[in-house]
Formats: C-alpha cells, structure tokens, sequence
C-alpha cells in the first residue's frame, strides 16, 4: 500500500477516487455525487488547492481510498474527506491514510478532529483505533440532519497511540 500527497494537478485522480466514495458512500459525506459528477477541471483543481493536505491509498495501481486535512486555526486540523474502497477495507488503508493526516497535523503543532455520523459504526472503529477520543455530539446540532459526533487527538496523546 502507497500513500500519495497529490495536489492541483493530480485532479483527475482525485476526481476518480472522490466520485466513487461519494456513489458508494452517499451518507458519509456532506457533498453529493451529483453535485461533482460534471464538474469542470478547474473546479476539481479549486478543491486540491483550498485543502493543503490531499493523500491517497494505492494497491498497485488502482486507487483504493482518500482522505484531506484542512487548517482550522492555530492548534487544529480537520480530517475530512476520508474513505477507502470496500474491497480495501480490512487491510490498514484507513490507518495509513488517517496516520498521515495526524502526523501532518502534529508537523505544524496543531491537533485533528474530525466529524463523524454516528451510526457510521465501522469508521469510529477505525478512528478509535487510529488514537481519536469521541468528545461527543457539538452543542446546538441541528436536530433535522444526521447527528455527527466529534473526535480529537490532541498532540499530547500523539505518543504511542498507534502503532
């Protein structure tokens, strides 16, 4: 398995990789494939240049998962994007991609916190093994959308959490 940092002009292998998480996993993510299926070049650049941190998992050739880092402020780093193939789930591809971002993260000093559906059972296993803590539900969550948990690691627990 290879992690790749790509940037603007790896768009279309974002594109690919970013249209398939959002056909197969529409309720992870806030955006909708429709809203990117006919997206033109430049708007997939836009999206890898706004977000500092974009990875990807490779096996062999294929693409089998993505996950982004964006800066918050001075002391966080939001996970964001995060998926991995089915057919790659199992295999430490999630690991690996959520490792890079905290460790990019903790390279400039800052904590990660990611946000995550709660019935998304099978991604706060991951998180949690990856080190995050559930600090719950954010005050004044809108009570009409899916409910979204936060998770942090925070530096101090960036030492022998995962390994």
């Amino acid at each position: 398995m290879d992690i790749t940092r790509i940037g603007p002009a790896d768009w279309e292998t974002f594109r690919e990789v970013r249209l398939e998480s959002l056909a197969e996993s529409p309720a992870a993510f806030g955006s909708r494939h429709a809203d990117w299926v006919d997206a033109p070049a430049e708007r997939w650049r836009s999206r890898l240049t706004q977000v500092p941190l974009n990875l990807v998992a490779r096996k062999e050739t294929h693409v089998v998962g993505v996950v982004s880092g964006q800066l918050v402020d001075d002391d966080w780093v939001e996970l964001i994007s995060m998926w991995v193939a089915p057919a790659a789930r199992g295999t430490g591809a999630a690991g690996r991609l959520i490792d890079g971002v905290v460790e990019w993260a903790a390279s400039q000093g800052r904590a990660t916190f990611l946000m995550v559906r709660t019935d998304n059972q099978r991604a706060r296993t991951a998180y949690e093994h990856a080190g995050f803590v559930d600090v719950g539900v954010p005050e004044g969550w809108p009570a009409d959308g899916p409910e979204e948990r936060r998770m942090e690691r925070r530096r101090s627990e960036l030492d022998g959490q995962h390994g």
